[in-house]
């Protein structure tokens, strides 16, 4: 039996649940990267990015590439980076409109409670 498309895709995005997987393929947008400068950048224990790049690995979504000793990694294509972008934007906008509304919350504390006949209620 073939899985439901929109099952598959909330197994994409339950993959992609992970903040160390994010910043790995944030830093993989400029790149490829060694392991050693992925340790650097993401300051984790070796074991724990190892584990997040093989579910990256084993997804399809990143490559292993072996040049003798060094292993680096890259994004297995340009639509993962398109993903990030946009999820970027869908925040961006979404940090927007919280902010408006906290600017209202903060304008609102400073303006005189009015009663429902327009009547200031202060004493």
């Amino acid at each position: 039996m073939q899985v439901p498309l929109y099952q598959a895709k909330a197994e994409f995005f339950r993959m992609l649940g992970h903040p160390v997987r994010i910043r790995v393929l944030e830093l993989l947008q400029s790149g490829p990267l060694a392991v050693r400068d992925l340790l650097s950048e993401i300051e984790i224990e070796p074991s724990s990015l190892s584990q997040q790049l093989g579910v990256l690995r084993r997804s399809g979504i990143v490559v292993s590439i072996r040049e003798g000793s060094t292993v680096s990694y890259a994004l297995a294509g340009g639509d993962v980076a398109d993903l990030l972008r946009a999820a970027r934007r869908i925040l961006t906008e979404l940090l927007a409109g919280q902010s408006e509304l906290l600017a209202e919350l903060q304008q609102a504390e400073f303006q005189p409670a009015l009663t429902p006949g327009g009547a200031d209620r202060r004493p």
